[in-house]
């Protein structure tokens, strides 16, 4: 594991110059570029609210989750509420109904994300549903994970035989070093919910030190993540087994190896989501997406291996904010609004929407 330097003065110097980037281990920076090949975007979907979790199912359809607690069905165009789980479901500030991600062998199970009230305040589980009964709960995998009105985490992403789990520090950054704790982790678990056995520390942990984690994507064995920093640094990462990615550094954490992001954003952009691109624009093949929140565009980072090499901000304002961005059966990109989310201006009437990315 490589010494991290913190980032927080270099960035905070960058901060007149929005758009600059500062790729870690150099000191060269690369200007994002409001431009990319001919694409043609389509609405699939629309009057949503708040879409967070997105996977197509075995049979085709997409599948969304709604942070107030439905998932709705996308089939040939038309939009159904497919299971509603408004009345167990916590919809609070950042916390609901978040991720989802279908078993990769059993097309009759899935999980989701999920904030619930319990008894001392917000947790967060992950759950297991049936599929063909109208996704209907079929246990709890992952129970106690601390939750808040902020920092929820809330990703799924499915790699081989592995279920992995983006969680945040539910506003203690504490937690986050914390190994024991649940909070401001990637998790890995097995496909059916235990610790995964190749884990670093015998628990569900495979690494901490994150502040809110929300996008997860696998390239050529290598682990992606992005991470909403506070005022500056958000980050894309590398995963390492067992890595400690420095959160909260800046509050004293001292004497300890951190892993250096592969880059970093201030001003602040709120990367909510990330994809490996496999589609038919032949630019983008390998390339890393994510939805920006507070960018309000669609990021690209172009990857050499495991270091950035160039990067593009599409639809610029265009839909206001993005949030998950994800690739279809057929390889084209897909994205989602979040205009519903109360943290913008008024929505457009069409909102919130799922776009499609395709060739013009």
């Amino acid at each position: 594991m490589r010494r991290r330097t913190y980032l927080r003065s270099l960035s905070l110097g960058l901060a007149g110059l929005a758009g600059c980037v500062e790729t870690s281990g150099s000191s060269s920076k690369t200007t994002t570029m409001e431009r990319g090949p001919g694409v043609r975007v389509k609405t699939v979907a629309m009057h949503l609210e708040v879409p967070w979790g997105a996977a197509f199912g075995p049979d085709g359809d997409l599948y969304l989750t709604e942070r107030p607690g439905r998932v709705q069905r996308i089939r040939q165009n038309t939009t159904e509420v497919f299971a509603d789980f408004t009345d167990t479901v916590a919809s609070r500030g950042e916390g609901g109904l978040l991720g989802l991600i279908f078993h990769p062998e059993d097309p009759d199970v899935a999980f989701t994300y999920q904030t619930y009230e319990a008894a001392d305040g917000l947790r967060n589980r992950v759950v297991r549903h049936r599929v063909n009964d109208e996704f209907a709960p079929d246990g709890v995998v992952l129970d106690g994970i601390p939750g808040a009105s902020i920092h929820d985490g809330g990703r799924l992403a499915v790699d081989g035989d592995a279920l992995y789990v983006t969680t945040g520090d539910a506003g203690d950054g504490d937690l986050a070093q914390k190994k024991s704790s649940l909070a401001g982790k990637v998790l890995r678990l097995t496909l059916d919910g235990a610790p995964h056995p190749d884990n670093p520390f015998g628990n569900a942990v495979f690494t901490y030190g994150h502040r809110n984690p929300q996008g997860l994507a696998f390239r050529d064995g290598t682990s992606f993540q992005t991470e909403h920093g506070p005022d500056h640094d958000d980050e894309v990462n590398v995963l390492e087994v067992g890595g400690n990615y420095g959160w909260p550094g800046e509050m004293g954490v001292e004497g300890d190896d951190y892993v250096d992001p592969i880059a970093t954003y201030t001003p602040t952009i709120a990367p909510a989501s990330a994809t490996i691109y496999r589609g038919p624009i032949e630019e983008w093949q390998g390339d890393l997406f994510f939805g920006a929140l507070a960018g309000t565009h669609l990021h690209r980072v172009g990857l050499d291996g495991q270091s950035v090499v160039e990067q593009e901000r599409l639809l610029v304002g265009d839909y206001g904010r993005l949030r998950t961005a994800f690739t279809g059966p057929e390889g084209h990109l897909y994205v989602t609004t979040s205009n519903q989310d109360g943290r913008s201006g008024p929505p457009a009437p069409q909102d919130d929407r799922v776009l499609r990315l395709q060739p013009a």
